[in-house]
């Protein structure tokens, strides 16, 4: 196996996982999260189809037959990462640390899938 795979592999393993725990409290603790949305300033009805869409786009990066479809999966990934890192930030919460490491996670996966 070369080195690329294994990078491809466990960034897009670790990055699986954040998101997997992200839709885990989308689903299970749905009204904490929607409290977060509305501090946020968005709506809290976002929260159960934005979860839906993570699950749809990891399963598009690991499965998808079509380069394309993964193409646009890491986009919608970049762009909610990108958006929760300035929602954290300008409402300092803190929290803005796990935005930054999934997107280090999310970009170092795509660099390693066009190497594979």
């Amino acid at each position: 196996m070369n080195k690329f795979k294994i990078v491809f592999y466990v960034a897009t393993g670790l990055f699986t996982a954040l998101m997997l725990f992200s839709v885990g409290n989308y689903f299970f603790q749905t009204e904490v999260i929607k409290q977060g949305f509305t501090s946020f300033g968005y709506p809290s009805y976002l929260v159960i189809p934005l979860g839906v869409a993570k699950l749809l786009g990891l399963a598009a990066i690991w499965f998808a037959p079509k380069q394309f479809l993964k193409e646009w999966a890491y986009a919608g990934f970049f762009f909610n990462v990108v958006l929760a890192f300035f929602a954290h930030t300008m409402i300092g919460d803190g929290q803005s640390m796990g935005a930054v490491i999934a997107l280090v996670l999310l970009l170092t996966s795509y660099w390693s899938s066009t190497k594979v």
